[in-house]
Parts: C-alpha cells; sequence; structure tokens
C-alpha cells in the first residue's frame, strides 16, 4: 500500500485531455497511492467515472472541480 499523493491541476482543459492526463499517470502509480484531480469541465465528472468502472480504480468526489483517485 502507497501513501503517495500526486495533484494533476487540469481545470480550464477540456475533455477528454483530464481522464486521458489521469490515465498516464496512472499507470505508473502503485497499488494504495492516491490523485487529486483538479477540473472543472462538466464532462470530466461522468467520464471519470466510466473510467473508473473500467479501470477498477476509485473515485471519490470532493466537490464539483475537485476529485480523489486511488490506484487499486
Amino acid at each position: 500500500m502507497s501513501d503517495e499523493i500526486r495533484t494533476l491541476d487540469c481545470l480550464g482543459a477540456l475533455c477528454p485531455t483530464p481522464i486521458i492526463t489521469l490515465s498516464k499517470v496512472a499507470r505508473d502509480l502503485s497499488p494504495g497511492a492516491r490523485v487529486i484531480l483538479k477540473a472543472d469541465d462538466p464532462a470530466t465528472r461522468s467520464d471519470l467515472l466510466a473510467w473508473s468502472r473500467l479501470t477498477g480504480n476509485s473515485v471519490s468526489v470532493i466537490s464539483d472541480t475537485e476529485f480523489e483517485i486511488t490506484k487499486n
């Protein structure tokens, strides 16, 4: 289990850029590592939830523009 936490600032980026950026970072993370994703494109939330179902990673919604992803 990793206690690593990374922050990705994708504010202002249009989808699918936040998901693509997250995917690239998540590949190199150890299980248990967390990523705080900041993104304000309205499509990010639904895209992120779909991505988490496909990849098996966990997502918690912190706010409308901030999400916590845990690598499983």
